[in-house]
């Protein structure tokens, strides 16, 4: 199989539209892991991303007659900046649909290529089937994003640059994987020419298809994805890239969103470059790999896959970067309600800096703070979380409890005593006018609102604290009510940041 894509890489048509992308040696980082780490550097590119060499060389090869009716295809970001250059410079016309959630920042680029562009469903899935659904309409060619042949190949000319690039010994080369067309083409290239060379793909927690589908040993379906890596938030892998994958790829590393917000913040310090946090994917993995094998002095290389982001997620990245780089831990300590008994918490604490204290007098016995801690790594945690049960304070760690680091610790001391038979979800709500009058609409006026949180992240999705006062004999009535809503949730009631602080 390799061979054949060899071929493919080998005669791809990419550089009408494609540069060479640097292979850059980040010395900061590479003192900082013990390595010698690379970035190969797409979010160099015209578009910021990758995606324009698969999409180009699909469409370069389409017949006079399919380049005669168009093409159409379906994404947020990056595919269809892609397919908008490739359709401009061989002067096809091209439909893009993107979700009605997409950014406007993304919408406008689009356009600015000179593709028309359709707001349809509030997600990729529903983008997808009105793209199918106009192609099958129109005649038009529908252009996959990542589980086609020519697309895998296009992107595949990255490894065939990296191996001309580099030249000495490469140890591991780390590929963000969304639906797997990237790290497809890397792997079908580079473990042709150099077989002992690692291919190790990185995904988010929440958003982990390939890793799935690999230890499922077929194609796992997710029932959602989060999105702060929007560019790699597939919930189906291709049937074609997982096959590549199952035969050529070494393993996939599935890293937190914080390690990729902290993966972001190390980027920016050592080029002066911000990615998007798919683009940073490959270097957190990277970052990972290193500490779970110890290793030192090897030739380490990630994929720096594009920099489309959207301005208003800064704040969100900057706000979990020091978490992610393991120089932030966050934990709920009981302390005494009584005069001096702050004093000597933080007497406890010793000579470490606190990065968040949020506290409001809610009990006469006893208080629950909500505090950061500045950490050097996860066993010095370890220690302070000891010594302050040693100290007899009750001692939880949040640093991994998403609802706490993404709502509590933005209401501290919205304590309601009083209030009974309260449920307590954590919505993912379309970034959509409407989508709170929806879900208020459909709601009625059955249960009473008893807590309600939101901040912009400049995600396509709100994430949405709510707490209802349903009472036992309307369980039913709420599954229904959640059912036909139909906006991912989970059920966050017990969760032990709620019960000490809300």
């Amino acid at each position: 199989m390799s061979v054949e894509y060899l071929k493919r890489i080998l005669s791809a048509r990419v550089y009408d539209v494609a540069v060479e992308s640097p292979l850059d040696f980040v010395p900061l980082l590479s003192e900082k892991l013990g390595n010698r780490v690379w970035l190969k550097r797409e979010d160099t590119q015209s578009i910021f991303s990758f995606k324009l060499r698969g999409a180009y060389n699909r469409m370069v090869r389409l017949t006079p007659d399919e380049a005669k009716a168009g093409v159409v295809a379906s994404s947020a970001g990056n595919h269809a900046q892609g397919v908008a250059l490739a359709a401009n410079k061989l002067g096809i016309r091209a439909t893009i649909v993107m979700p009605r959630t997409t950014p406007q920042i993304k919408v406008e680029a689009v356009r600015r290529l000179g593709a028309e562009v359709l707001l349809q469903g509030d997600n990729y899935d529903g983008a997808y089937e009105h793209a199918c659904e106009i192609g099958r309409e129109q005649g038009l060619t529908f252009v996959h994003p990542y589980d086609d042949p020519d697309v895998i190949a296009g992107q595949g000319t990255i490894g065939m640059e990296i191996l001309k690039q580099h030249g000495g010994e490469i140890n591991a080369i780390f590929v963000p994987v969304g639906g797997g067309g990237l790290i497809a083409g890397i792997a079908a290239f580079v473990k042709e020419m150099r077989p002992d060379v690692k291919v190790i793909g990185v995904e988010p927690e929440d958003a982990d298809a390939m890793a799935q589908s690999i230890r499922a040993g077929e194609r796992v379906r997710l029932a959602s994805v989060g999105t702060l890596a929007d560019g790699v938030a597939v919930r189906q892998v291709g049937v074609e890239t997982f096959r590549i994958v199952q035969e050529l790829v070494d393993e996939i590393i599935v890293v937190s969103n914080d390690e990729i917000c902290g993966a972001v913040k190390e980027i920016y310090e050592d080029r002066r470059s911000v990615l998007e946090p798919s683009g940073a994917l490959g270097y957190a993995g990277l970052r990972r790999y290193v500490e779970r094998e110890g290793i030192k002095g090897q030739d380490l290389i990630a994929i720096a896959s594009g920099a489309n982001m959207n301005f208003d997620r800064l704040r969100h990245i900057s706000e979990r970067a020091e978490i992610g780089e393991r120089r932030e831990a966050v934990v709920a300590v009981t302390i005494p309600e009584r005069p001096g008994s702050f004093r000597q918490f933080c007497a406890s604490i010793g000579a470490r800096n606190v990065t968040e204290f949020n506290y409001r007098y809610s009990d006469p016995a006893q208080a629950h703070v909500f505090v950061g801690l500045q950490i050097s790594s996860a066993g010095e945690l370890g220690e302070v979380i000891e010594n302050l049960r040693s100290n007899g304070y009750e001692t939880i760690d949040l640093t991994d409890n998403e609802v706490a680091k993404l709502h509590v610790r933005h209401m501290v001391g919205g304590r309601a005593p009083h209030v009974t038979g309260e449920t307590v979800l954590n919505f993912q709500f379309p970034e959509r006018p409407g989508a709170l009058m929806n879900f208020l609409q459909r709601m009625g006026e059955r249960w009473n609102i008893s807590l309600f949180h939101y901040r912009n992240h400049g995600a396509d999705f709100g994430r949405v604290l709510v707490g209802m006062q349903v009472p036992e004999a309307d369980a039913e009535d709420l599954k229904c009510f959640l059912r036909d809503l139909n906006y991912s949730y989970t059920d966050e009631t017990d969760n032990p940041a709620i019960g000490l602080f809300l």
